[in-house]
């Protein structure tokens, strides 16, 4: 399984406690700051397609589209802004569609993060797989 960073928002929220402390002002490159669009999510709480789409991420496929895989842009601008390639994405089969439907899971390389999103690309939620 990925395991998501914790530092980076950490950082980011020292930065904010520091500059309400003293009476500073944050901005998005002092903090660091994930965009707001970027919550969390337990892994038990995703629907079991979500897990089944992780597991193949594992496992290296085989995948059920050809787009799983395939570089994610970021051009929403919702996730840390990370170099092209950084990102890639998988669909998370939705019963009953007869498209790829609307969930993804969006990994991150080197940090080696995993994001679901039920909304394509409207909203992320970080996998928490100690919850």
């Amino acid at each position: 399984m990925n395991f998501p960073p914790r530092a980076s928002r950490l950082g980011a929220a020292a930065a904010l406690l520091s500059a309400l402390l003293v009476g500073g002002t944050v901005s998005a490159t002092t903090a660091d700051a994930a965009p707001t669009a970027v919550g969390d999510i337990c892994y038990s709480d995703l629907p079991s397609q979500a897990h089944d789409t992780l597991d193949l991420i594992e496992q290296g496929g085989p995948f059920p589209f050809e787009q799983d895989g395939t570089v994610f842009q970021n051009r929403e601008g919702i996730l840390p802004s990370q170099s092209t390639g950084y990102y890639h994405e998988y669909t998370v089969i939705t019963p009953g569609s007869s498209t790829r439907g609307a969930r993804r899971i969006v990994t991150g390389e080197e940090n080696r993060e995993d994001y679901y999103t039920a909304d394509h690309y409207e909203s992320f939620d970080l996998v928490d797989y100690g919850c």
